[in-house]
């Protein structure tokens, strides 16, 4: 048997092609193959070799055209030709990304592997917004929850342990099912004025925002158009939004640069 290749698992980050970490780049340029999902970057991809085989097996919502079982083998099938791939995923490899499936099955295989590490929506999202995940006084931890059940299943998830005033929840993939997580958190006690922010495509030129409250979210999403991807951050650091907001436009008013120090006439 002839030499087999390594298959590294490379975060893509939330969107932002300059979030993408050195040692992603630096694979990114030198690898065989890449096998990329649907929401990694024009830019990012751009970075592929000229020479290296691109496969596609980006995923949408109710359209897996190449399912999970498929890709585990495509990247077992390339490593034991002797190819090296990068298996490149949105955010982070092993948040909602279904990497350990990988992993797991590359390990079964006898193929070598790593994976590197990408930003996650939500750290992106609160980067790019300026809302902390956390903030004394006013959350002392984060959860990342999903919002999407496998099969379309109905979302089971610990709602009066998530229902904490004091612990800032982002949803990923809850666009579909943002109604049930509103019910399901004020049923369980969480106040129906907690601050939700919604996020489309953070960290790209297309992110949008919505500021609203518990009880108005699917109301106000449904009005607002924003587009798959959304994660939703539920707490009361969301309703830092509003205050932060207002201070960029004053400072924006007052002639602030972007390189740090205020610009006077």
């Amino acid at each position: 048997m002839g030499r087999v290749g390594t298959v590294t698992l490379v975060g893509a980050g939330p969107g932002d092609p300059e979030l993408l970490t050195l040692k992603a780049a630096r694979l990114i340029s030198s690898a065989d193959v890449v096998v990329f999902d649907r929401l990694v970057a024009p830019e990012i991809l751009a970075m592929i070799p000229v020479a290296a085989e691109r496969v596609n097996v980006g995923k949408r919502t109710h359209h897996h055209p190449v399912p999970q079982d498929e890709i585990n083998e495509i990247l077992v099938r390339y490593a034991l030709e002797g190819r090296d791939v990068v298996r490149l995923k949105g955010g982070d490899p092993f948040i909602f990304g279904r990497g350990c499936e990988e992993t797991a099955r590359l390990a079964e295989a006898g193929v070598p592997f790593a994976v590197v590490p990408g930003i996650t929506a939500a750290q992106g999202a609160s980067a790019s917004t300026g809302v902390p995940l956390t903030h004394r006084g006013l959350a002392r931890s984060v959860r990342y929850i999903t919002g999407h059940c496998k099969a379309d299943e109905m979302l089971d998830l610990d709602w009066a342990g998530l229902a904490d005033p004091e612990t800032t929840l982002v949803f990923y993939m809850g666009k579909a099912t943002i109604r049930l997580i509103s019910d399901k958190l004020q049923e369980h006690g969480l106040p129906a004025d907690t601050p939700v922010m919604a996020v489309a495509s953070a960290t790209t030129t297309e992110e949008q925002r919505l500021s609203t409250r518990l009880d108005r979210i699917e109301e106000d999403m449904a009005g607002a158009g924003l587009e798959s991807p959304v994660i939703f951050i539920i707490g009361k650091v969301a309703g830092l939004s509003d205050r932060l907001m207002q201070a960029a436009v004053l400072t924006e008013a007052q002639g602030c640069c972007a390189g740090g120090g205020c610009c006077h006439a």
